[in-house]
């Protein structure tokens, strides 16, 4: 990756311990959607339902905080569960891109993050992308916050659902992520915690808006995103997409300074985000972006007769050493059906071994396209049918 980002693999199931410390016990992850069980040694294990908790300590436990930072790594089609009512863009089991980024303390992270995926997405051809970005402060002044939300929520809790009476006292800010249609309505006209940045969460902020300008990527501030995530501090981000689904969010992430050192590491600043690759699908089939599918066989050889199929079965081998999409009969089909059988998987070629052309030293190729027939020398015929499609 150009960004300087390498590929890190975490295990599919994690200690329920590490998502309670780390994505935190008030979120809707924690609460309702993570899988949770018990396995032989009794220990509590969670299938995993977000990438970044369990790429922190991968960082930790192979102290790569120890090496030059900023460590940047990427994860790809990672499997991600949650148990959620399925539906058009969430399933309960889906795969997620994410890159996270340990050691840099600065707005260009955040920045650098944005671009690589915005890029990305225009790069395959989607329209009408608008990050959102807000601040969600640190430790220093969501305090503040957190006393000014609570003071407009006081009298207004009593009308709300169950998990936000829960949530005041603990978490309040999580209350404005519920998605209760009478909790929304309630805190539209809540204070915004933009209001109540330090002097330093307002300059990170203002930089990183300075930043996207400048990369002319096309951003709005929206104060009511929080995430779902407790690990968040300073900025959090979404791509949304307006056009189709008016209001899909694509993606999302943000910084996450004081996750490092809460799961056990050194104290360190750290930024990153998730994508669902099933979502991007469907909205790639959408907009019918999605590029043809890949040939799975470039050449199909049939045999002529019993005798022909170890002959056969050679070539196909000796196509496959040289890097082409080779098959050849499995199933003891006649030269009629292995015709139909090419046909059928949309092999570009069919290579024919056996016959007068076998005798005469010769291997007969066909384009299912064109139906167009030439001989090639058995010697050479495999060269010249990988040059013929590889170049």
């Amino acid at each position: 990756m150009e960004a300087g980002y390498r590929e890190i693999r975490t295990p599919v199931f994690e200690h329920t311990e590490l998502f309670l410390r780390g994505v935190g016990d008030t979120t809707d992850i924690v609460q309702k959607e993570m899988y949770t069980f018990q396995d032989k040694g009794g220990r509590s294990i969670t299938l995993k339902p977000e990438g970044t908790a369990g790429a922190v300590r991968a960082f930790i436990e192979n102290h790569l905080f120890q090496d030059a930072l900023p460590c940047k790594v990427y994860y790809l089609n990672a499997p991600i569960f949650r148990y959620e009512n399925p539906q058009s863009g969430r399933l309960r089991e889906h795969h997620q891109f994410g890159m996270e980024c340990f050691g840099g303390k600065e707005p260009t992270v955040e920045a650098e993050l944005i671009s690589t995926l915005f890029g990305l997405l225009t790069g395959m051809g989607l329209k009408n992308l608008t990050v959102h970005i807000n601040s969600i402060g640190c430790p220093e002044c969501r305090p503040k916050y957190h006393q000014a939300l609570k003071n407009y929520l006081g009298e207004r809790i009593r009308d709300m659902c169950e998990t936000c009476r829960a949530r005041f006292e603990k978490n309040p800010l999580r209350i404005l992520d519920c998605k209760e249609e009478k909790c929304k309505q309630i805190v539209k006209d809540a204070p915004l915690i933009l209001d109540c940045l330090c002097d330093e969460c307002r300059e990170h902020f203002s930089l990183l808006q300075s930043l996207l300008t400048a990369r002319q990527i096309p951003f709005e501030i929206d104060p009511h995103i929080v995430r779902g995530l407790d690990y968040y501090t300073k900025t959090v981000f979404e791509i949304i997409m307006q056009a189709g689904r008016e209001g899909l969010a694509l993606c999302g992430g943000g910084r996450y300074d004081g996750l490092v050192e809460q799961l056990g590491g050194p104290a360190t600043p750290a930024a990153g985000f998730g994508i669902g690759v099933e979502r991007i699908l469907m909205e790639l089939r959408n907009q019918d972006l999605l590029p043809p599918a890949p040939a799975v066989t470039d050449v199909y050889v049939a045999n002529l007769g019993t005798e022909m199929k170890i002959p056969a079965f050679a070539f196909a081998q000796s196509l496959r050493d040289l890097g082409v999409k080779a098959d050849s009969d499995l199933a003891g089909r006649s030269l009629k059906a292995q015709f139909k059988f090419a046909d059928k998987i949309a092999a570009r070629y069919v290579a024919i071994v056996g016959g007068d052309e076998y005798a005469r030293g010769v291997v007969k190729l066909r384009d299912m396209q064109t139906k167009e027939e030439k001989e090639l020398p058995l010697e050479s015929a495999a060269k010249e049918i990988a040059d013929l499609i590889i170049r």
